[in-house]
């Protein structure tokens, strides 16, 4: 009967945590402050692809209205044109969400850093066997079973400063 219950009362004591981590996250200051360089920037690429496409959309209803009248030549020269442009407005494109991209990963990796840390240092100091984050799609957590250690990881985030 002791061989039964002793593997239960071992799972007894083990301790389990959670916490949101988006919700840890989208309060930190460093975090706002990143999300609104990115968006910033963001702000920029879009502006220059708008202005990009405008032009492009001119030149190509110019051409449109004046090409029943140009010569072969000029025909062939101005769709090279417009294709050399709207092939330069998607590597534009692509270039621009390559740089958010690498401009994101650099803002954030060190509050990711921050925060794993963070994590760490609750879960090493609480003695948890786990922390999970209630973000990430975990379909159910007992709450009388697992400890909800936001308020701790949000204390040694400020800590961490």
């Amino acid at each position: 009967m002791l061989m039964v219950f002793a593997p239960l009362a071992t799972f007894a004591q083990q301790k389990f945590g959670h916490l949101n981590v988006q919700d840890v996250v989208q309060s930190l200051p460093e975090f706002i402050k990143a999300q609104g360089e990115v968006e910033s920037q963001a702000k920029i690429y879009d502006s220059e692809l708008k202005q990009m496409s405008d032009e492009l959309q001119r030149k190509a209803d110019e051409y449109q209205k004046a090409a029943p009248t140009m010569p072969d030549t000029k025909k062939k020269d101005t769709e090279t044109e417009l294709n050399n442009l709207y092939q330069k407005f998607q590597q534009a494109q692509q270039d621009d969400a390559q740089a958010l991209q690498k401009l994101r990963e650099e803002k954030l990796a060190p509050i990711q850093t921050k925060l794993q840390n963070a994590i760490k240092n609750v879960g090493d100091r609480g003695k948890y066997v786990y922390i999970m984050d209630v973000s990430a799609g975990i379909p159910y957590i007992s709450t009388t079973l697992s400890t909800d250690v936001t308020a701790e990881v949000k204390a040694e985030l400020n800590k961490l400063k």
